[in-house]
C-alpha cells in the first residue's frame, strides 16, 4: 500500500516522461543517481520563490532512471539539504502529487495534470498536429514537432506510424538535443549566447560509436545546420535510427521549435531521407510558422523571449 496524504492507493506499470540529460530507454548498466544543481536566485528579486523552486526541483528528480527513490537520494539529485527534501516531499504527498511506500516516494498520476493544462489552454497539437500527418501520410514516417528545454528536446507533438520502431516518442518524451536532428536544428538557429552556452556547459555521452560528442564537432555540424537550414543524424541516438528536421523560425529568424521525419534505416539512408523528405518538411514548416503568428499566445508559449 503507498501513502497518498490521507488515503491510500496501489500503483502498477505507471510510467512518466523522463527528465534531464539522459536518453530515455532501458539502462543497461543499473541504476545511477545523477546530481542536479539547482537554478541560481536571480539577484534581488523579492518575487522569486525559492520554496516553490526546491519543490519543482523535487518533482523534476523522478524519472526512467529513478522511479522512487528514498529521501537521501532525492536529496542528493535536487542538491537540498535532507531536512528541505522531506518538507517538499511530505508537503507533495499531502497534495497528492507523490507517494510513499515504506522507505521511498515515487510520483502519482496527479502530476499528468501539470501537462493536460498546457495541452488544455494551448491547443497546439491542433494547429500543429493536421500538418504533421499530411508529412506522414505523404512519407510513411513518424513526424514531430519538440522545442529545446534545458538540455533536451521535449516532444510537444507527435504523429507515430504503424511501423514498430526501437525508440518510443510521444508528448512529454525528452531526448539529448545534440544526438538528435531537432536538437541540431533548434539549436543551429538559437541566439549565439544560448548555443554557446549549451555547448559549453552540456555533458555529451555516446549513445551508439557513431555519436558525436565532441564541442568542437558539434559546433561545426551547427554551423553547417544553419548554413543549410535542415540537421540530419543516423544511428547516433540508437542503432538503426534516421532523422531529418528544420527548425519553426520567428520573424527574426531565431528557432522556435522543430520539425522532422523519422524512421529506420532499413527503409531509408540518411542521403535518400534528405533528398526526399526535406522539400516535405520545409512546407510543412511554413504553413506551421504562419499559423504561429495568428495566434500571437501560442507564439509566446513556445517562445516566451
Amino acid at each position: 500500500m503507498i501513502e497518498t496524504g490521507g488515503f491510500d492507493i496501489r500503483l502498477a506499470g505507471v510510467r512518466f516522461p523522463d527528465r534531464g540529460n539522459r536518453i530515455t530507454k532501458p539502462a543497461t548498466t543499473g541504476h545511477t543517481m545523477q546530481k542536479r544543481t539547482p537554478p541560481k536566485k536571480p539577484n534581488n528579486d523579492t518575487e522569486y520563490l525559492s520554496t516553490l523552486d526546491r519543490g519543482l526541483s523535487v518533482l523534476r528528480a523522478f524519472g526512467r532512471d529513478n522511479p522512487q527513490m528514498t529521501l537521501s537520494e532525492v536529496a542528493a539529485i535536487t542538491s537540498l539539504s535532507p531536512a528541505a527534501a522531506r518538507r517538499c516531499l511530505n508537503t507533495l504527498v499531502k497534495l497528492g502529487y507523490v507517494a510513499k511506500h515504506r522507505r521511498h516516494f515515487l510520483l502519482r498520476p496527479e502530476v499528468m495534470s501539470f501537462a493536460s493544462a498546457y495541452l488544455d489552454s494551448m491547443s497546439l497539437g491542433e494547429l500543429v498536429r493536421p500538418h504533421l500527418q499530411a508529412v506522414r501520410d505523404e512519407t510513411g514516417d513518424s513526424s514531430s514537432l519538440s522545442v529545446l528545454s534545458g538540455y533536451d528536446v521535449l516532444y510537444l507533438v507527435h504523429v507515430s506510424t504503424n511501423r514498430m520502431v526501437r525508440l518510443a516518442a510521444g508528448i512529454g518524451t525528452r531526448y539529448p538535443a545534440y544526438a538528435t536532428s531537432m536538437g541540431r536544428a533548434i539549436l543551429a538557429f538559437e541566439a549565439d549566447n544560448v548555443r554557446a552556452h549549451y555547448l559549453n556547459t552540456a555533458i555529451f555521452k555516446s549513445f551508439t560509436e557513431h555519436t558525436v560528442t565532441s564541442r568542437t564537432e558539434l559546433k561545426r555540424i551547427l554551423a553547417e545546420a544553419h548554413k543549410t537550414g535542415y540537421a540530419a543524424i543516423q544511428d547516433e541516438l540508437d542503432y538503426g535510427l534516421v532523422s531529418v528536421s528544420v527548425p519553426i523560425l520567428d520573424d527574426s529568424g531565431r528557432s522556435m521549435a522543430a520539425i522532422n521525419c523519422s524512421t529506420s534505416t532499413s527503409r531509408a539512408g540518411r542521403d535518400e531521407l534528405i533528398r526526399t523528405r526535406l522539400p516535405v518538411l520545409r512546407n510543412a514548416a511554413r504553413f506551421i510558422e504562419s499559423a504561429l503568428r495568428r495566434q500571437p499566445y501560442l507564439l509566446r508559449s513556445v517562445h516566451p523571449d
